[in-house]
């Protein structure tokens, strides 16, 4: 089964998924077609899971692009902060443009099977986000202490504090793991708008990319669901959604 195929199996539960390399190709044209800039004049950070296999399935032609910067530890939440996002914003041309793109990750299998991955050379299938399924077990079973962060895994606390702020709207899911992540996907947005606002950048634009990663089995490749792509004018202060531009 190829990509083309399999599409159809993620398409599910992310009707306007694309594949990995179809999404980073549309997004640099449209950055091209809006601000005439090409992939090295843009400073990209990404907020993603520390999972290997986002680094396995990440798109080649992201490299073309400056970077990235990577911002996020478990489940892509931008555990680098106030701190990260600044240090990254100075890297920027100051005649080009940051990207953002941020994105909890979940697993689709060939078979339809979400919230699990094939991986490469294992005889089964294994959790992904891993880490989100710990902290929805957590949940599940009520094990989980309000304000119960601690320094020796303070990522994973962090995720389960959010998850419990929605306990009940994830276990009341059709699908808990899908929806935790929806609470994780907005949980990340919230704190990039947050970081956005307290860092300033040597450029003009800002350019913010929100959305779901999905990995495939290891030989399926990862798949992208948008659901923010947004131009942010730093001399207005004008925000522009990208969205229409971005599928058609």
């Amino acid at each position: 089964m190829d990509q083309t195929l399999y599409i159809d199996i993620v398409r599910r539960f992310y009707p306007n998924a694309k594949t990995t390399e179809d999404t980073i190709n549309s997004l640099l044209d449209v950055i091209e077609s809006k601000l005439n800039l090409k992939p090295n004049q843009l400073m990209h950070a990404d907020s993603m899971c520390c999972d290997d296999v986002n680094a396995i399935q990440y798109p080649p032609r992201a490299y073309e692009m400056l970077g990235p910067f990577h911002m996020g530890g478990l489940n892509g939440f931008p555990f680098a902060g106030v701190t990260g996002m600044n240090a990254f914003a100075h890297h920027v041309p100051e005649d080009g443009a940051v990207v953002i793109f941020y994105a909890p990750h979940i697993g689709v299998t060939k078979e339809g099977k979400i919230g699990e991955i094939h991986r490469i050379g294992q005889s089964g299938n294994s959790s992904c986000c891993g880490a989100a399924q710990g902290a929805l077990g957590k949940l599940i079973d009520n094990q989980i202490i309000q304000d119960d962060v601690t320094s020796l895994d303070y990522q994973m606390n962090s995720i389960e504090q959010i998850f419990l702020r929605s306990g009940s709207r994830i276990k009341e899911a059709e699908s808990r793991i899908f929806e935790a992540t929806e609470v994780m996907f907005e949980a990340i947005d919230d704190r990039i708008q947050t970081l956005i606002s307290k860092t300033n950048y040597p450029c003009k634009h800002v350019i913010v990319v929100g959305a779901i990663f999905i990995n495939g089995d290891s030989d399926m490749g990862s798949f992208c669901s948008y659901k923010r792509f947004e131009h942010l004018d730093l001399e207005t202060g004008m925000r522009t959604s990208w969205m229409a531009d971005f599928f058609a």
